[in-house]
């Protein structure tokens, strides 16, 4: 199974450096998951006899089911910027779901989840026992993806409308820079402001307003990362600010250092 091309490093900062130390692999999931699983991932890496590597990720709003040696489970949202430490040998294999694509499959407000890990059991109960020692077993991608496919498939939730519609908003959030407010999401999506905070907070575990302003600084960061130099007055301007030092302010608020700071070689 071929994987995806990487048009867009997804919220991982500075992306084309860290590929120096480790390998990011995308794939698609089955026409039947779709609905509920964005695509699948892969990181692999070697760093012995190297300096551990520190990668910067400002999250998507989205579920991750992460098998890792001794660290396997199920992640909700982060709500800020983290760091993650790779060092040594190792590999990752992960589902990222769709931005309201994990709600149905435990039918519980995803804000509980929300910057917390939960275990595969409590999710896929007894059947992850023997997921997991299938994926020990199977180090191959495309194995672990089919054995992945008929866990979810198993435990496949009915169609879900109004996930599919936290989904387009999402996208749509995604898509379009001019879309800055709250109030615009509501006008398009003709939603009562307090509906749409409450189907984020069901469906996806922070505030419209805190996953618009992440992808916004998300655009930021990746513009900044494919051009240099950057001109940071227009592309605040782009990104719907009224002026740099707010920008800068929210910048800095989300990814811990100014524009200036992150733009410098």
């Amino acid at each position: 199974m071929p994987a995806t091309e990487k048009k867009s490093s997804m919220g991982v900062l500075q992306l084309r450096e860290g590929e120096k130390k480790f390998q990011l692999d995308r794939y698609p999931p089955s026409e039947q998951l779709r609905p509920f699983v964005k695509h699948y991932w892969v990181i692999t890496w070697n760093l012995e006899n190297e300096p551990p590597y520190f990668q910067d990720v400002v999250p998507n709003p989205c579920v991750n089911l992460v098998m890792e040696d001794n660290k396997s489970g199920i992640y909700g949202v982060a709500s800020r910027m983290y760091t993650q430490k790779i060092e040594g040998k190792g590999r990752v294999f992960g589902v990222k779901f769709q931005p309201g694509g994990f709600y149905p499959y435990i039918q519980s407000p995803l804000s509980k989840f929300t910057d917390q890990a939960s275990s595969l059991e409590s999710v896929f109960g007894m059947a992850s026992t023997a997921y997991m020692k299938q994926i020990a077993a199977h180090p191959d991608t495309t194995d672990r993806i089919a054995l992945t496919e008929a866990l979810l498939l198993q435990h496949l939730p009915p169609v879900d409308l109004t996930a599919s519609l936290v989904n387009q908003i999402i996208a749509r959030i995604q898509e379009d820079r001019e879309l800055t407010t709250v109030e615009q999401l509501c006008g398009e999506f003709r939603l009562n402001k307090r509906k749409l905070q409450r189907l984020f907070s069901q469906y996806v575990g922070i505030s419209p307003k805190w996953v618009i302003k992440l992808y916004r600084l998300q655009n930021a960061a990746e513009a900044m990362d494919n051009s240099s130099p950057t001109d940071l007055l227009k592309l605040a301007l782009e990104l719907g600010y009224y002026d740099q030092s707010h920008f800068s302010k929210d910048f800095k608020s989300i990814i811990g250092k100014t524009p200036e700071e992150y733009a410098r070689p």
